[in-house]
């Protein structure tokens, strides 16, 4: 089928977010509404008529609400196939279902928390939402399902567009997304139980689970990969952590390349592990610069200085804002491939954009630090382990030469390790 007009909308959703605004879309398009539980009475609370399922369905929620959507009229709704199932649907008074909007129990929320318990995990595994899910997304041809709240606001536009239907690629672009939010929601629900052996592991779970489950989500396709013959993409995590590279925004410049994103991401993973003002200039993923300074103007003069002809075409990151005096010195001095602050001012955005090939990105004022596990891809399998995070404090160190150092030289001596951690293979660092 092309284009489906959406007549009847199934709605059970944890988050409420945006709901409002979509009911008043399929209100206004005289869409019949069936519901559940709490979203039922939200629904009649903002008043709209709706159905509630088991008014549909003709039986009660069972079990304290383990079973309320696992029903053939529910699934019926949702499977059946235009032209093929009509005569059995009339028969068993099956409603087509046109669009289903579903969002899950919030599994991944509620076990982050340090006080969850086993007994809580397992109540929050949703089972009749991914059901669901998988009914409506299998039967694209005539069902559109949305999982998010993100999704709404274009299913509202393609509605006013399409005069109330939904074409087929959306249906299938939908579908696509509901089956990476089920496998999504699956590996979560695999990975927490995987890290423990027996259910008495439940407070001492294992750092790495019997099966690891993790899904990425493709941000762009690359020109091309670490060399110009191989083919690329860059992939997020899924959530996508605050504060991380992924998580920046791009705010002038040319498309990034795989090169670049290596290169900022080292030149992020630096900077960070300073808390003073501090410059860091990255050439082939290792730092040929880096400085601290009484603020960032002096951090990227010191930075710059280290070494000149390596800085030229280098990533440069900014643990702070960069402001307009800066901009205008880094783009007097050098060629910048691109830069990498946590903020830049309306002012600085407006000199950087004289030079239009600088890709500039911000990343907020979160650190991320280095959370998760470090990947490393063998033949045939994954290498996993923790980050290295690691730093010694001058207190913890244990001096065994005859003359202990001064309080400089241990300053020197702190500045020279961070960087070394971020220098690839055997590091040798001069510091001061």
């Amino acid at each position: 089928m092309d284009t489906v007009v959406v007549k009847s909308a199934l709605i059970s959703v944890s988050d409420k977010t945006g709901l409002e605004d979509l009911l008043a879309a399929l209100a206004a398009r005289g869409v019949a509404l069936i519901s559940t539980g709490g979203t039922y009475a939200f629904i009649r609370a903002a008043g709209y008529e709706v159905t509630e399922i088991s008014e549909y369905t003709g039986s009660p929620e069972m079990m304290q609400g383990r079973v309320k959507t696992l029903h053939p009229k529910v699934h019926g709704g949702l499977l059946g196939r235009a032209g093929i199932d009509n005569t059995v649907m009339a028969e068993q008074a099956i409603t087509e279902i046109d669009l289903l909007v579903v969002n899950l129990y919030p599994f991944e929320a509620v076990t982050e928390a340090a006080d969850c318990s086993l007994e809580t995990a397992i109540e929050n595994i949703d089972i009749g939402g991914p059901a669901m899910i998988r009914s409506g997304a299998k039967n694209f041809d005539r069902v559109t399902v949305l999982t998010s709240p993100a999704d709404y606001a274009g299913l509202i536009q393609t509605l006013d567009d399409n005069t109330g239907a939904v074409p087929r690629q959306v249906r299938f672009d939908c579908a696509r997304k509901a089956f990476a939010r089920i496998a999504q929601y699956d590996a979560v629900i695999s990975n927490y139980l995987a890290a423990r052996e027996t259910e008495s592991d439940h407070h001492h779970p294992s750092l790495f689970p019997s099966v690891l489950s993790q899904q990425w989500v493709k941000a762009q396709d690359m020109r091309y990969g670490e060399n110009p013959h191989q083919q690329a993409a860059y992939y997020r995590e899924d959530p996508v952590q605050a504060g991380s590279l992924s998580d920046a925004v791009q705010i002038q410049g040319k498309d990034l390349s795989f090169n670049n994103l290596a290169d900022a991401d080292a030149a992020l993973e630096c900077v960070r592990s300073f808390s003073s003002p501090t410059c860091v200039i990255v050439k082939h993923a290792n730092p040929c610069g880096v400085a601290s300074g009484q603020d960032f103007f002096e951090a990227y003069d010191k930075a710059f200085a280290t070494d000149p002809t390596s800085a030229f075409g280098g990533i440069i990151a900014i643990n702070g804002c960069v402001d307009e005096r800066l901009a205008q010195n880094m783009i007097d001095r050098q060629f910048v491939e691109v830069l990498v602050a946590d903020a830049v001012t309306p002012a600085a955005a407006a000199i950087l954009a004289t030079k239009k090939n600088v890709r500039v990105l911000t990343v907020g004022g979160a650190n991320a630090g280095q959370v998760g596990f470090d990947l490393k891809r063998v033949s045939g399998g994954l290498l996993v382990q923790t980050r290295d995070t690691l730093l010694y404090e001058p207190e913890h160190l244990q001096c065994v030469s005859k003359r202990q150092p001064t309080a400089q030289e241990q300053i020197d001596l702190m500045f020279a390790w961070k960087v070394a951690k971020n220098v690839k293979s055997n590091a040798i660092v001069y510091a001061k």
